[in-house]
């Protein structure tokens, strides 16, 4: 049975802001206490960037033990790491080089390779990373072909007004993925090549955390959380995990057009 996520309305991005903050560094301070790291795995976007410059903040990166943290994203831009649309360079001008975060720590998709082959590189990337740790998905989280998903301690996840998430475009092949860890399409929406965790990935996490904000989400966020079930349309509904915690943290702009009742 999938659990139901928790919904948390705030009246402005800055109180969404905060609030992810707490999260992310309560969430870091458990996996570290429990299995010695914090695998994180980042998203682009205007709320996320909000998130990363208070992280980095006096107030709140010493409160993370970042020699401990491992840095993954959750998709990519097939651009080069210094191109101004890249997820990896926001983050790092933002949050990655302002802490004590060892360089090695840093897992950052290679799109500048082109994006079939960075999704191949990234995939053996992450199960270098998760045979090491020993910490395979839990029973139950098997692809068709047997593939067990490795959990991450926490995806930080953001809602397009299309109904997108990470790069999980509608109407496109990588929604269907069972087996594959991270995926590689050319999105004719945006007119350019993602790379992206797949569904199947994303689900096996043991927290994800949803950061929503402003009016353009706001029909969006209903269809998604109050809607009938329309995947394809609507590729935000595939993230539906059986063993995970998902809260979503809206903005009153975002949520006026559903309760949390």
């Amino acid at each position: 049975m999938t659990p139901v996520p928790e919904i948390k309305i705030f009246p402005n991005r800055a109180a969404l802001t905060r609030d992810a903050a707490r999260r992310f560094v309560a969430r870091a301070r458990k996996a570290i206490d429990a299995r010695g790291r914090f695998a994180v795995a980042l998203s682009g976007g205007t709320t996320p960037r909000d998130l990363y410059a208070l992280l980095a903040s006096p107030e709140f990166s010493a409160q993370v033990d970042w020699s401990r943290a491992h840095v993954f994203f959750g998709d990519e831009r097939a651009v080069p790491p210094d191109h101004a649309d890249s997820n990896f360079k926001m983050a790092n001008d933002v949050l990655l080089a302002r802490v004590s975060l060892p360089a090695q720590n840093v897992h950052r998709i290679r799109a500048e390779l082109g994006a079939d082959d960075a999704a191949r590189e990234y995939e053996k990337e992450l199960r270098e990373f998760f045979a090491r740790e020993g910490n395979r998905g839990n029973k139950g989280n098997e692809g068709s072909e047997g593939n067990n998903f490795p959990r991450f301690d926490l995806i930080l996840l953001g809602l397009g007004a299309n109904g997108h998430t990470a790069s999980l475009f509608p109407h496109t092949r990588v929604l269907r993925e069972t087996t594959r860890w991270v995926a590689a399409e050319f999105i004719d929406e945006v007119k350019m090549a993602r790379i992206t965790l797949t569904a199947p990935m994303i689900n096996a996490a043991r927290n994800i955390l949803w950061l929503v904000a402003g009016a353009d989400k706001t029909a969006t966020v209903r269809a998604v959380l109050r809607g009938d079930y329309r995947p394809d349309d609507l590729p935000a509904q595939l993230i539906a995990p059986r063993d995970a915690r998902v809260v979503w943290l809206i903005d009153r702009d975002a949520a006026r057009e559903i309760t949390t009742n």
